[in-house]
């Protein structure tokens, strides 16, 4: 067989797993959950939770944590990638040597972290060997996401950084494929959709990207600062920006369907589920937008600021927040329906698994929660 013909072997054997692996309700193996970022999990939340385990990393963790067969993997500004058992103990940890803030992406075996010193690692998920790396001109905060090239043959990475660029990588090799400028500083994951990557830009605009090509097909003006990522479903995208403006983006039309204001500072990302948007401000509130057509549903007031994105399961919304608390709040209501005081500030988002929910402190700890009949693995 030619070596094209193996590489194309490898991306299909790859592609199958990885398309199962995204809708297990066992698995949260990205940042928002999916490549559309939309902060919805498969999971069945089961009330009361207890804490299951604890584990010190070496300093504050601002990562969000992703969870696959049993194992955890988080970053933290230790320098390190940590990889834990069901029971909260080291697997492994990587030493990237600067702060890793942006949640990492766990994808077929390999985990992908970006570092602020602006390096994406492409580690072994099994033993955190480095598959490789590859630099670019600025720190990276977002999380990498994900996509294949037209013809399905080519896996690929895709992810912002403070060089003013989008990146897409191949995601076994490691090379670049393209690199489109933004022309500001890219703080968000980027949502990819189809042939489309969508990402907000410290300029003010939101940026949709050809996939395959890298070519800008469209951008939007959004007034200010856009540190959070955008969460897609069909052809809409919802989005915050840092002046507390909410938008509904139709990403066909390439223009505003609604917008509200006044919600405070968005620097977490939205979930969508069934109809509705959750989003959560710096001004400590978490609300949930109709989706249609922009009208609050219901307000919930947390102790402290949420810079954590909220997650959505059944019919909860888990929620983080400065404060230090882990909430657990009905979906339909807004109701607070479990809490646990952590102690620490909390700016990472929960990873939410059926058994398993995850989330990292300030204070350089690791909390994993879960059902109170739950035997942890190895």
């Amino acid at each position: 067989m030619k070596r094209g013909g193996i590489y194309s072997l490898l991306v299909l054997l790859c592609w199958l797993p990885c398309q199962a692996q995204l809708k297990s309700p066992g698995c949260w193996p990205s940042y928002r959950g999916d490549a559309r970022l939309t902060g919805l999990s498969d999971a069945a939340i089961r009330l009361p939770l207890k804490l299951l385990w604890t584990f010190k990393a070496g300093d504050a963790i601002k990562s969000s944590a992703v969870i696959c067969n049993g194992f955890t993997y988080i970053g933290c500004d230790d320098g390190c990638v940590y990889a834990l058992t069901g029971k909260g103990e080291l697997k492994w940890k990587f030493k990237a040597g600067t702060s890793i803030e942006a949640p990492p992406l766990l994808l077929n075996g390999t985990v992908y972290a970006g570092s602020l010193e602006g390096i994406i690692y492409a580690l072994d998920a099994v033993s955190g060997t480095v598959k490789w790396k590859y630099i670019t001109e600025g720190q990276i905060s977002g999380s990498c996401n994900w996509t294949m090239s037209d013809d399905k043959k080519q896996l690929r990475i895709i992810a912002g950084s403070y060089d003013f660029s989008l990146h897409c990588i191949d995601a076994l090799s490691g090379k670049g494929i393209w690199k489109y400028a933004s022309g500001n500083y890219i703080n968000g994951t980027p949502a990819i959709a189809g042939k489309l990557a969508v990402i907000g830009g410290c300029d003010g605009f939101f940026h949709l990207v050809n996939t395959a090509s890298g070519q800008l097909t469209g951008k939007i003006n959004l007034e200010t600062y856009i540190p959070a990522s955008a969460a897609i479903s069909g052809d809409k995208a919802y989005l915050g920006n840092y002046d507390g403006a909410f938008f509904c983006v139709d990403l066909k039309a390439k223009k505003v369907v609604w917008k509200k204001e006044g919600g405070g500072p968005f620097i977490a990302s939205p979930a969508f589920s069934a109809g509705r948007v959750v989003s959560a401000t710096q001004n400590k509130w978490v609300i949930c937008f109709d989706a249609r057509n922009g009208d609050i549903l219901w307000k919930f007031r947390a102790g402290g600021k949420v810079e954590a994105s909220p997650v959505i399961a059944g019919d909860y919304v888990i929620i983080a927040s400065a404060d230090g608390r882990l909430r657990l709040l009905d979906f339909a209501t807004g109701v607070e329906r479990w809490t646990y005081e952590t102690g620490s500030a909390l700016s990472g988002t929960p990873a939410v698994t059926n058994d398993l929910i995850v989330v990292g402190a300030e204070d350089g700890t690791v909390f994993g929660f879960g059902p109170e009949n739950l035997k942890t693995k190895e």
